[in-house]
């Protein structure tokens, strides 16, 4: 359902042949979202090429230049833009439901010259953001309030040093106080305490872009101090980023070929990347899926049979859906573990995935960390997104095999993947019948 409470259902598209198409997608929400911030902090202007353009990273964009900082859209190709550093002031910004916004641009607000107001969406205001906040509170940041909505006072610069965290819940609180570090007068120093930091590869994409912009990261590998990262003060260079398509996206459209017995082929997949969706050739892999690595060009054949699979996906929890989709149509027992942070997302993932499976006929029941989920025939019925555009999209791969199956809110996906639907559509089609205007609009 989204934020206005009116409900569109989508009839997700089944095919019993099975799917033969290629795939080409946009860049990356995670990456795109880092470079902004970054750019935002830098000695002089970086352009930043083949960005996302979705409600995330458009917030993001929309969250700088309230603060001052000036982007500038290229009329002829939207997803470049040039990122023109000024000095901070006070704003009102709308996080909607981005966990980037949220959480990486507070620390970055409290060196704004003024009060900084957060909020968003409804069902952002139960996102945790203590852990960030409270932080910054440590460094010497005047802040109000402990989620949304929230106001940092900013005063043109942060004492910074050291902090103790507990950052269990999400990678995002210990990336958002590394990404605007380099501004502090001491940098940062982060001791996190508690159960293990999920999503690792996100932490080591945010250090390989600072470090690819000039900046000094220590990592605990490196310093030998566990579950501790330190950035150093010191400038920021202007970079020439160039945006990664965004492979969690891709996920959905490779588990197309897997429970249809086809093949989907995705162009100008890295060789070697920091993003967790990379992690998708491996499960798929178990599963049964036949994956290739051709001349940058992933290629995914779908098995005869799915198989079941037992396996921690807590350094690549948002996965979970479209993983949990699969396990829903595989022919034995899938056990996901490792996810009892997916609790704090943009909505209760687990609860979310064992309701949505179970009310169309299958078996998911929650663990204190986890799922498991055992094969069943699965039927019809009303699947609900949540206002969370992984869930939605785990319909949509449901539907491809299951008969009847409806999204109550497809345009959720909007929120990393405008267009999805028709995507969707050009992939069951076997070539693009749609325009790059449609799909972004």
């Amino acid at each position: 359902m989204r934020k206005d409470g009116v409900v569109n259902p989508w009839t997700a598209p089944s095919t019993s042949a099975p799917v033969r198409a290629t795939v080409t997608l946009p860049g990356s929400k995670s990456i795109t979202n880092r470079a902004l911030i970054i750019s935002a902090l830098a000695t002089g202007p970086s352009s930043v090429s083949g960005t996302l353009r979705s409600r995330d990273t458009d917030l993001m964009i929309a969250a700088l230049r309230e603060i001052g900082v000036r982007i500038d859209i290229d009329p002829d190709d939207p997803t470049s833009l040039t990122v023109f550093p000024a000095p901070l002031h006070g704003g009102s910004i709308d996080c909607g439901l981005a966990g980037t916004v949220m959480r990486f641009v507070p620390p970055l607000a409290a060196l704004a010259t003024g009060a900084v107001a957060f909020d968003g969406d409804e069902q952002a205001r139960t996102r945790p953001l203590d852990t960030i906040l409270s932080a910054l509170r440590a460094i010497g940041v005047g802040v109000a309030g402990d989620s949304l909505p929230f106001t940092v006072d900013g005063t043109g610069s942060v004492r910074g040093g050291s902090v103790e965290i507990d950052a269990s819940g999400s990678s995002q609180f210990v990336s958002g106080l590394m990404l605007s570090a380099a501004g502090f007068d001491d940098g940062i120093v982060i001791h996190h305490v508690g159960k293990p930091v999920p999503s690792m590869p996100h932490i080591d994409m945010t250090v390989e872009m600072l470090r690819r912009a000039g900046v000094r990261v220590d990592t605990p590998a490196e310093s030998g101090d566990a579950d501790t990262w330190r950035v150093h003060p010191g400038p920021v260079n202007a970079v020439d980023w160039v945006i990664e398509p965004d492979l969690s996206n891709a996920t959905p459209f490779l588990a197309a070929a897997a429970v249809t017995g086809g093949e989907v082929r995705v162009p100008n997949w890295p060789s070697t990347t920091t993003q967790p969706g990379d992690a998708v050739r491996e499960i798929l892999s178990r599963m049964g899926a036949d994956v290739q690595l051709i001349d940058g060009t992933l290629v995914v054949r779908g098995p005869d049979t799915l198989r079941g699979i037992d396996i921690d996906l807590h350094e690549v929890g948002e996965l979970t859906p479209t993983v949990a989709a699969l396990a829903a149509l595989a022919d034995g027992p899938s056990h996901l573990r490792g996810i009892a942070h997916l609790r704090g997302h943009e909505t209760d993932r687990l609860a979310a995935l064992a309701t949505e499976i179970g009310r169309l006929g299958g078996s998911a029941d929650e663990t204190d960390d986890g799922l498991d989920i055992m094969p069943t025939a699965l039927h019809g019925g009303m699947w609900h997104a949540y206002a969370d555009h992984r869930m939605a999209t785990a319909g949509a791969i449901l539907g491809l095999v299951v008969q009847g199956v409806e999204v109550d809110d497809i345009g959720t996906t909007a929120k990393t993947l405008p267009g999805f639907e028709l995507l969707w559509a050009d992939m069951l089609a076997g070539s693009p019948t749609h325009t790059a205007e449609e799909i972004s609009s």
